[in-house]
């Protein structure tokens, strides 16, 4: 049998189907399980076991540790998971993407999943027409489920048989006899394949494959699946490139991770391999190391086995993985540490005690919106490309968070108010909601003030000094009315008197009223741009409304208070 571009095009393709209905299949879970993957991925992580646990399930699911752990990563970037938390469940997605490799060696050479994955596809394919979003999601999964292993099928047809192509086995024999050194080949091979496939399950699928046909022994399978495993941590890592610090630092420890376990398992790589041939012998089973059939099912226990034990070792780990990636990426700025600080979305205290814990996470919660409005006006300032540009996604990433942490706040409140609570603390809770609503829209007014900056500088606005001056001036004020908004939050609600915080906001809006009737004055004089002029009260009126919620904050303290 010749092997030319047409069966070289025709491999490319089976994998092409089989990475297509994985993604497929992944997608639709995701959207059929809706908000309660990562309701569930945000809750089962306060300890490592269940951590681990959320892991291997969400992997195990949706068949992909690369998009549990660039979800990781993503949660980790939001404030959801905290880097030890994170740690836990990426050692979980090792373990569940083993699944993938059980399924292929019980289901997919065992039974001929092709002939009913056409059937399948028909049950499916109606219901990608359904208006219903789920059931249109349901359609997507079945097909998805169906193509992998389509794709499988013809993956395993379009391999070069070995037997009519003598000269493939000699060119990989030249390989296969070097001891560690053909270990250290074929692992690079697997790490490589999975980078370029972005798919460790795919490049298990194609290993499984290479086995059955007889291209490649065990040992060197075995391996090819090391290799996959640093390979799959590339994934994670780019994810992380446009993250926060702590997102890099839980791509950082998975790569370190699953690095610490193929070199314990390489020193010990010829005798964990005899224990599997061992047990394969024991069930029943041919040799895998003589026996081409017996090598997709060992090579599964292989894996298993490995993922397994590398997290039984690296749990008890975890706080040295911790110290590791901090100094491989050390945090050069600290405001990109963003999670909740004093409660845990997963549990409640008792009543009274859960009203001061989030008492404290909204101060927490005003001082980055402080920050936040800190990055306004540095913004204002800046004329550095790059530095507006980085400033700018800052302030984004900041009002992703703002969003989050008033939703995960205001569930926390939900959960205390169920409990038992005294007429003072059903109060507080009250304003609490109020607090948090008011601090989440000073968050949207920065973001307003940003995107005003950001079409000022597309539009080739430049202020004159004068106009430069009192923008400044405004910001002073509301400087100042953010620093006595902290210092009300910082208190116990029922000390506060928020008669400071009025004589600042009356400030804003006299200050306001001024730069409003001299910017009128102004333009009929035409002292300076239309176009200016816009972007200018565009400014100073949000910059006034954003006092406005500033003050609600420190109204709502008050109506707190018995």
């Amino acid at each position: 049998m010749k092997y030319g571009i047409a069966e070289f095009l025709t491999l490319i393709g089976s994998l092409g189907i089989f990475l297509y209905g994985m993604k497929l299949m992944s997608e639709s879970l995701q959207k059929v399980a809706g908000d309660k993957m990562r309701s569930i991925l945000a809750a089962m992580t306060s300890n490592r076991v269940k951590g681990i646990f959320t892991g291997f399930l969400i992997t195990a699911i949706i068949q992909s540790s690369s998009a549990t752990t660039v979800m990781v990563v993503s949660f980790v970037n939001a404030g959801l998971l905290s880097l030890a938390e994170s740690i836990g469940v990426i050692m979980g997605a090792n373990i569940g993407t083993t699944v993938t490799a059980w399924l292929i060696s019980i289901l997919g050479f065992k039974v001929h999943m092709s002939s009913i994955a056409i059937p399948l596809i028909g049950l499916g394919f109606p219901l990608l027409f359904s208006k219903n979003t789920k059931r249109k999601s349901w359609g997507e999964l079945i097909i998805g489920f169906s193509l992998l292993f389509i794709g499988l099928g013809y993956l395993k047809e379009s391999v070069p048989d070995i037997k009519s192509n003598p000269e493939l086995l000699h060119f990989l024999g030249n390989y296969t006899d070097l001891g560690y050194i053909s270990l250290l080949i074929f692992l690079a091979v697997g790490t490589l394949l999975t980078v370029i496939i972005q798919s460790s399950s795919a490049t298990m699928a194609l290993t499984l494959v290479l086995c059955y046909n007889g291209i490649i022994s065990f040992e060197m399978a075995a391996a090819m699946v090391l290799g996959e495993n640093i390979g799959t941590t590339i994934t994670a890592n780019l994810a992380a490139t446009v993250a926060n610090v702590s997102a890099k630092r839980a791509a950082r420890a998975h790569f370190i991770f699953n690095v610490f376990g193929v070199i314990w398992i390489l020193i010990l790589f010829y005798p964990v391999i005899k224990f599997i041939n061992r047990i394969v012998i024991e069930s029943g089973s041919p040799s895998p190391l003589t026996d081409a059939s017996s090598i997709p099912v060992a090579l599964s226990l292989f894996h298993t086995s490995f993922n397994v034990m590398n997290t039984f070792i690296m749990v008890w780990f975890v706080e040295l993985i911790e110290k590791i990636v901090i100094k491989m990426v050390p945090d050069k700025d600290s405001d990109e540490e963003f999670r909740l600080k004093y409660i845990n979305t997963g549990m409640v205290s008792t009543s009274e005690l859960g009203i001061l814990q989030a008492r404290k996470e909204i101060y927490v919660y005003g001082e980055r919106v402080t920050k936040m409005f800190g990055f306004v006006k540095e913004l204002s300032n800046t004329q550095k490309e790059k530095k507006f540009e980085k400033l700018f996604k800052k302030i984004e990433k900041y009002e992703e968070i703002s969003d989050r942490m008033e939703v995960e706040i205001a569930d926390y409140l939900a959960k205390i108010s169920e409990g038992e609570l005294s007429k003072s603390g059903s109060l507080k809770i009250r304003g609490m909601f109020e607090i948090i609503d008011n601090i989440e829209s000073i968050g949207d007014s920065c973001t307003n003030l940003a995107k005003a900056l950001v079409l000022k500088r597309e539009n080739k606005v430049e202020f004159p000094d004068d106009i430069s001056k009192n923008i400044s001036d405004m910001y002073a004020l509301i400087d100042k009315a953010l620093d006595e908004m902290l210092n009300n939050l910082n208190k116990d609600y029922a000390e506060v008197d928020i008669t400071k915080a009025y004589e600042i906001e009356n400030e804003i809006n006299s200050f306001r009223n001024k730069l409003r009737e001299e910017h009128i004055k102004n333009i009929k004089a035409k002292k300076y741009k239309y176009k200016t002029g816009i972007f200018y009260n565009e400014i100073f009126s949000s910059c006034e409304k954003l006092g406005d919620y500033v003050i609600n904050v420190s109204e709502s303290i008050r109506d707190s208070q018995i």
